[in-house]
């Protein structure tokens, strides 16, 4: 018996109201980026310019944070690459199912890799895996997925924008950035890796917090992601002996 796959569009919906829950996170999110990036002295044409360009909520504040102080254009790169390295991670684990495709393709489903809709396009493509004929229109299904999230993105991060604009300056909101990103991660120390982690980066933060230029921010990535991968790699080393 022939199986009916679906069609592209119908993959493209699919994606889309896959991605509907995770969209009312991503609008206060968006606001409060867009506030801040105004409170940070940025234009309102640069503020916008980073959510499309750059189109990543966690560096998008950072970057925010330290064109805001004068930091070097260096300095805002690396940073800024420090904090997206888990996208390398997403690309390798989605490139095998994506290699079928015309580069166009490519480039535009790796412009819309983020977190959120890498989430619901992995489960969607582990989901119909075994099947003996998956659908050959699943990239449809990750494509609307991710132009959901990126069209919410833009217009709560204008809107943010343009709320910020109205603020006076003397309505500091720099505290929201760290509430937000406390937000983030709490729900994500799930292990004891992802602890030891968050802990010696937010040592390494505090030490390093007079350093210029946010560079203390930089040594808190890199300590937590080196101390992180150690915890890890040491419980992988301890199943194995246990292991019979």
């Amino acid at each position: 018996m022939q199986i009916t796959q679906p069609s592209r569009y119908a993959e493209f919906w699919s994606g889309v109201r896959a991605e509907l829950p995770i969209l009312l996170g991503v609008i206060p999110f968006g606001m409060i980026y867009g506030v801040l990036a105004r409170s940070a002295g940025l234009s309102t044409a640069l503020a916008i310019g980073t959510s499309s360009i750059i189109f990543a909520g966690s560096a998008q504040f950072i970057v925010a944070q330290l064109i805001g102080s004068g930091a070097p254009g260096l300095v805002i790169i690396l940073t800024a690459a420090m904090i997206n390295l888990r996208h390398m991670l997403y690309s390798a684990s989605m490139a095998p199912r994506l290699k079928h495709l015309s580069p166009i393709w490519k480039y535009v489903l790796a412009y819309l890799l983020t977190d959120e809709a890498y989430a619901v396009a992995i489960a969607h493509y582990t989901a119909t895996d075994p099947q003996p004929e998956p659908s050959p229109y699943r990239h449809w299904y990750y494509l609307g997925a991710g132009l959901a999230l990126w069209s919410t993105w833009q217009i709560s991060t204008a809107a943010g924008v343009i709320l910020g604009a109205q603020i006076p300056k003397e309505w500091s909101l720099d505290f929201t950035l760290a509430l937000t990103f406390i937000a983030l991660v709490i729900p994500a120390l799930k292990d004891r890796a992802a602890v030891a982690a968050a802990l010696s980066a937010a040592v390494v933060g505090v030490l390093g917090n007079s350093l210029p230029f946010k560079l203390g921010l930089m040594a808190a990535a890199l300590t937590g992601i080196i101390v992180g991968l150690w915890v890890e790699s040491g419980a992988q080393t301890t199943k194995l002996k246990d292991a019979p």
